[in-house]
């Protein structure tokens, strides 16, 4: 294999090497935040040499997008088990509270999930999409009057965005996370009824 070919080299495989790498980096990721995540410090982590890691990302950046879309996997099966548990009428309520809880247990992997440098890798986009979704079918079972599926599309749009907004506000003052998070769902039962 001529290793000089990026295409032959990204095919290259040991054993479960891109697996143990995703799982070392997010073990950096959660002990020390992005700023101590390089691909020096994760080879040296699996117990490989620095130039291994090119064998299965191009760059740092593609390791991280690969990351965010798997942060993005993990929320949208805590939503979905969420909404699929959730008492009738407290479905919105349960959602956000899954999210805000999310957010705050998963602090740097929910910062990456949204850091512009990964946001348009194309697996990162497709994870981000299939956990909107989960929002956007809960928002459709809350207001069933209304059948307008770019309505219903605006509304979870705003929904994500008042909720990513006060999960990312919380960190800004944590002595009231627990309050803010009450204050935002009450809001939105506010808006929605208590559905």
């Amino acid at each position: 294999m001529a290793w000089s070919d990026a295409a032959a080299r990204r095919r290259y495989h040991v054993g479960n090497l891109r697996a143990q790498l995703l799982e070392e980096a997010r073990a950096i990721l959660d002990q020390g935040g992005l700023a101590q995540l390089n691909l020096r410090t994760l080879a040296s982590r699996a117990g490989i040499a620095p130039g291994s890691v090119y064998h299965h990302y191009a760059g740092k950046t593609e390791l991280l997008a690969e990351l965010a879309a798997l942060g993005f996997h993990q929320l949208e099966l805590e939503l979905s088990d969420a909404m699929a548990t959730a008492p009738q009428g407290g479905r919105i309520r349960t959602l956000a509270r899954t999210y805000f809880a999310f957010s705050k247990s998963e602090s740097a992997l929910f910062g990456l999930m949204f850091d512009p440098a990964v946001a348009t890798y194309p697996a990162v986009e497709t994870a981000r999409d299939r956990c909107f979704a989960v929002l956007e079918g809960a928002v459709a079972v809350a207001l069933p009057a209304r059948e307008d599926a770019v309505e219903i599309n605006k509304i979870a749009r705003a929904v994500w965005a008042c909720g990513h907004g006060a999960a990312s506000l919380r960190t800004a003052d944590p002595l009231r996370q627990d309050e803010l998070m009450e204050d935002v769902i009450q809001g939105l039962e506010l808006m929605f009824g208590r559905r």
